[in-house]
């Protein structure tokens, strides 16, 4: 009896070793690919292998290890794209799959930037979690929804008890799992902000570790007051400071961005933690009313009316607006262009000079100034979404050679065929990958994708995220980099990003052989103040 078990027992090991040299421990392998892990380093030949949403082990393993297999022969594998700066407050619950981000390579986002959010961080995420999404999201609390709250459009400092109630709303909203505070010192009413009501917000965020993320108060002729201002209160608040899509918009400055980079670099070697983040083109996009004096639109909208109609106002807002134009070396609006214009959408993709003409004005700036608050008045003062000309190509390059420069679209999810947008909302990560690495070759292939990957994930504290590492979550990309391109363009901005044939949000593909599968594997990322 004994030595009948003691026969048996060899056997039995040998079928249970058997079935675990058959098991399949892996849900995914991503095999033959040139790895580029996020960290600047030189790419490598390895395989991915991944289990239950994570990256579970780099090295070299056969196609029968994994329930299934993507042969990455030919294809550049790297983490998802993190874009660090987007708007999609609205888009996001209309469009959950996200297909313009998706497909040009973005897995994990931040909105909630320009001080711009939603009210309440929690309940924003409750909503995206019940209906899920294709893509990871963070957010930050943004300054100007803060401040209307509490003080509405009011064109004044905040009392003791208003300042308070505003800290307090951050306060709420770092616990409720906001990464940090955006701030967009350009917009109503946060231009009416001092310093000093920025600083203590900063300082409640930074209580709960976040960033400090800024649209800082000027891009054109102040920026380097504007980019000192943002620096002043890294150094103030003791805040990680993000000033975003960093650039340099006046004519008469063009050129000067090596100064407006020293002026960040000068402020890390002070012991700042000041980074920045670009998109690589030489136009912006915002909205119409960002050319009209801010203390003409304080107070509501009655109340900018009332200075449009009357004539003494409305004379020295179009004063105000001709000496920027002078200080800009700009004739006219030449530069302006109507991304939507709900009214008319015979405007779209027309500048303020055109439609001035075809109305058939007197051709003069004097009149397209008129006209612009014409527009605005016909809109009902909402927003009128533009794209402005305003940068040069040497700048872009200049601030993109930087090594502390992140990779970001300020853009929302675009409904495709809808308006005119800035073409960055398409083809951001693409543009970079083509044009400025394989054309251009302004940086190499490794440091634009950290650029996009470890170093946005670092600066919004997403620990797990950003790397091809085990143990980080598998949000992987796969590119040909002989080809992958941005299709969108100013005058056919509605384009998909080519070349990009793989997309893994959390080891679900999302992108696969270069159509989107619908799935919606994304995750609410929080920030590190999160309480349950």
């Amino acid at each position: 009896m004994y030595a009948i078990r003691y026969c048996l027992l060899p056997l039995f090991l040998w079928v249970f070793v058997s079935g675990l040299t058959y098991a399949q421990p892996y849900d995914l392998i991503i095999k033959n690919g040139r790895v580029v892990d996020g960290t600047g380093n030189p790419w490598i030949h390895t395989d991915v292998a991944v289990q239950n949403g994570r990256i579970v082990r780099l090295g070299t393993f056969a196609a029968t290890d994994a329930k299934r297999t993507i042969d990455a022969t030919g294809l550049i594998v790297a983490p998802g794209f993190i874009d660090v700066h987007t708007h999609v407050e609205g888009s996001l619950e209309a469009q959950p799959s996200a297909p313009n981000f998706i497909f040009d390579g973005v897995t994990t986002m931040i909105t909630g930037n320009c001080g711009g959010s939603s009210t309440n961080i929690r309940t924003y995420f409750d909503t995206l979690r019940m209906q899920g999404i294709s893509v990871n999201l963070g957010s930050l609390i943004g300054h100007n929804t803060v401040r209307l709250k509490v003080m509405k459009m009011a064109f004044r400092e905040p009392t003791a008890r208003e300042q308070t109630e505003m800290e307090n709303l951050v306060e709420q909203a770092m616990k409720d799992g906001a990464v940090g505070l955006s701030t967009g010192l350009i917009y109503t009413p946060g231009t009416y902000a001092r310093t000093s009501e920025v600083v203590n917000l900063a300082k409640m965020a930074a209580r709960y570790g976040g960033v400090y993320a800024s649209h800082i108060r000027n891009e054109g002729q102040n920026v380097k007051q504007a980019v000192e201002e943002a620096i002043l209160i890294s150094r103030e608040a003791r805040i990680p400071v993000e000033i975003s899509h960093f650039k340099v918009a006046s004519k008469s400055l063009w050129g000067k961005s090596t100064e407006t980079v020293e002026l960040v670099e000068a402020a890390r070697r002070e012991g700042l933690d000041v980074t920045v983040d670009q998109y690589p083109y030489t136009a912006s996009s915002t909205s119409l009313e960002s050319i009209v004096p801010s203390w003409a639109l304080a107070d509501g909208d009655s109340a900018v009316l009332a200075r449009f109609r009357n004539p003494v106002s409305h004379a020295k807002i179009r004063a105000e607006m001709l000496d920027g134009l002078a200080k800009n070396l700009r004739k006219n609006y030449e530069y302006a262009v109507v991304a939507s214009y709900k009214p008319d959408s015979s405007f779209n993709g027309m500048s303020i000079s055109a439609i001035n003409q075809t109305l058939g004005r007197k051709n003069s700036a004097a009149t397209e100034a008129d006209l612009i608050m014409e527009l605005m008045e016909r809109a009902n003062l909402e927003n009128v979404q533009m794209v402005y000309h305003t940068m040069s190509e040497t700048d872009v390059e200049t601030i993109m050679r930087y090594p502390n420069t992140m990779i970001a679209s300020d853009a929302g999810v675009a409904k495709l065929g809808s308006g005119m947008p800035h073409p960055r909302a398409y083809g951001t990560n693409a543009r970079v990958l083509g044009r400025y690495v394989r054309e251009r070759h302004v940086i190499p292939l490794e440091e634009a994708i950290r650029r996009m990957t470890s170093l946005p994930a670092q600066r919004f504290n997403l620990m797990d995220r950003g790397l091809l590492r085990p143990g980080y979550a598998a949000d992987i990309v796969l590119f040909d980099e002989k080809t992958v391109s941005d299709k969108a363009t100013y005058d056919q901005p509605h384009a998909y990003t080519t070349g990009i044939s793989w997309v893994l949000v959390n080891g679900t593909p999302v992108v696969e052989n270069n159509r989107h599968t619908g799935q919606r594997p994304g995750q609410l990322l929080m920030g590190p103040g999160y309480v349950k």
